[in-house]
């Protein structure tokens, strides 16, 4: 029998990359933990893979150690016996190396016996395995169509225990949604599902020999799972049309809950996935779409289109401009604008002030990180390197700010056990002051181009805007969104990580030592709003 103890690296890099996510991300929600099968019953966790390793390394801080002491990873094999940092972590964690064919383009059959076989010993001993279906990581903003191999290794699992008719194994999806995957502090949201259930007794249709269709509909339900619980879009460009819909449909910002976000923004993917797919002549049918004439759809996803492409020139305008929806939805006289740039300043100016000496220490981690991903991208185009430059960064921050604590404990040596918890403290607070030093000065250049702008302009941008809220509304009414968003979803779920509910909060959670109180769910650390993505003239 295998044991279930992990390995004590695992442990150990459990342990760390749980702080170093909780460094790099700036809120990361797990929603649904209490659906994961307990520990001693065969589990296999499949998720969406848009971020390389560090999407395997998410997981495995994300699945609370009471249900789940250990997951074991599956990694392309030609991550393994190389004398690098990132082979060493894949290896020392337990890891089952899979050989894909995107590494041996000329060989025609793969050999994954060993490895296969691995899997099947591990999950009859109760084990929990997880795989990313899609294959390989992508920087795609729509999933991959699934492959097989997760059903395969069920069926295989089940014929090999077709004697004992009680034995279960369980099949868990989950849905990892970025807001900005390769940016720091940005937001993650983990969404698990429930989980399927084999046995030999419920289904023999998995039972060797097995029609192939059957292992088709199991990975069918998982494709349908995971799109359910992310933003699963055929391009960035309806990505930023839906967020720009969802901003102005429910103006809460982190008033909602992550998760609530995301599905909000999903629904107008959807929708507007439809709609494009009707105009191209792609016949396809969309929730309340199905009792309507045809020529009622072809008013309604032209109705759609338009929508989505007049939401696209409000946003070009907004970016123009340099402002944020919100500053179009609530008005500011110009004495106001003046005041709170004022105020801004005044509190940037302090918080940059107190975080300067503790962004010395980052300085170096700074530097080595965007030296190290600015190598990397060199390498390739957009959609074969950027996702991998979160890894990148996580990797070699790990790296310089380890030598940077290092550092500073033996230079410190006389007071060393004083230093060694306070480098990280003081690191620690200095991001946090930095972060709101950041956003206050984002909110700065933001009043400062509101002043600049012509009051005629703005005028025509309040009237585009009540315009476009109109017709989401009617389109929220349609989809069968709540009609008084504003209060659903500040009324609705509880206290979510991130979020806030009231004056109250928000002030508290300002000054929070643990992450900053955001606005919006799409804020990360920079300097500028981020509603656009790299695109790739290769990205279809």
């Amino acid at each position: 029998m295998i044991t279930r103890t992990p390995p004590w690296t695992y442990v150990v890099i459990r342990l760390l990359f749980q702080f170093v996510l909780k460094v790099f991300y700036g809120t990361i929600v797990v929603e649904n933990a209490d659906l994961i099968p307990k520990d001693g019953r065969p589990c296999i966790v499949c998720a969406n893979h848009s971020n390389s390793l560090t999407d395997a390394v998410l997981l495995v801080g994300s699945v609370p150690y009471k249900n789940r002491s250990f997951l074991r990873l599956t990694a392309k094999d030609t991550q393994f016996g190389k004398k690098t940092f990132t082979s060493w972590l894949i290896e020392s964690a337990g890891t089952v190396p899979v050989k894909r064919r995107k590494e041996y383009p000329g060989v025609k059959q793969l050999d994954n016996v060993d490895a296969m076989e691995m899997l099947k010993k591990v999950l009859e001993d109760g084990h929990a395995v997880c795989l990313f279906p899609e294959g390989g990581s992508r920087y795609h903003p729509t999933i991959a169509p699934l492959k097989t191999g997760a059903a395969r290794l069920i069926s295989d699992v089940l014929t090999r225990n077709k004697d004992k008719p009680d034995f279960e194994i369980s099949l868990l999806t989950c849905s990892i949604t970025y807001m900005h995957r390769e940016h720091f502090r940005s937001d993650v949201l983990i969404t698990f599902h429930a989980p399927m259930t084999f046995t030999p007794k419920t289904n023999p249709e998995l039972i060797e020999p097995v029609d192939f269709s059957h292992i088709r509909s199991v990975t069918s339900q998982m494709q349908v799972q995971i799109g359910l619980g992310t933003i699963d879009s055929p391009s960035w460009d309806v990505v930023r049309s839906a967020k720009t819909a969802t901003k102005i449909y429910v103006p809460l910002g982190t008033n909602m809950s992550l998760g609530d976000y995301v599905r909000v923004c999903r629904t107008f993917v959807e929708v507007f996935k439809w709609a494009e797919s009707q105009a191209n002549g792609v016949k396809g049918i969309m929730s309340g779409s199905e009792d309507e004439d045809e020529m009622t759809k072809k008013q309604r996803y032209e109705q759609v289109n338009e929508l989505r492409s007049n939401l696209k020139k409000y946003q070009d305008t907004l970016s123009l401009i340099g402002i944020k929806d919100d500053r179009v939805r609530v008005p500011l006289s110009r004495p106001r604008i003046m005041y709170r740039i004022l105020v801004r300043f005044s509190w940037m100016s302090f918080l940059t002030m107190i975080a300067l000496p503790g962004l010395i220490l980052w300085a170096p981690v700074f530097a080595t990180t965007k030296f190290a991903v600015k190598r990397f991208t060199k390498g390739g185009p957009v959609w074969d390197t950027y996702d991998e430059i979160a890894q990148t960064k996580l990797v070699y921050g790990l790296a310089s700010g380890f030598v940077v604590w290092i550092i500073c404990v033996v230079a410190t040596f006389p007071v060393a056990p004083l230093s060694v918890v306070a480098t990280p403290a003081i690191m620690w607070m200095s991001l946090r002051w930095y972060e709101d030093a950041v956003s206050a000065s984002r909110a700065l250049m933001g009043l400062v181009r509101l002043l600049r702008t012509d009051p005629k302009t703005m005028k025509e941008m309040r009237e585009r805007r009540a315009y476009l809220h109109d017709r989401l509304m009617t389109l929220a009414k349609y989809l069968r969104l709540p009609e008084d968003p504003e209060k659903f979803f500040l009324e609705s779920g509880g206290k979510e990580k991130g979020r806030v509910r009231s004056a109250w909060e928000s002030k508290v959670k300002y000054f929070s030592v643990r992450r900053r109180r955001k606005r919006d769910w799409d804020e990360t650390l920079r300097l500028y709003d981020l509603v656009d993505y790299p695109e790739d003239p290769d990205i279809q």
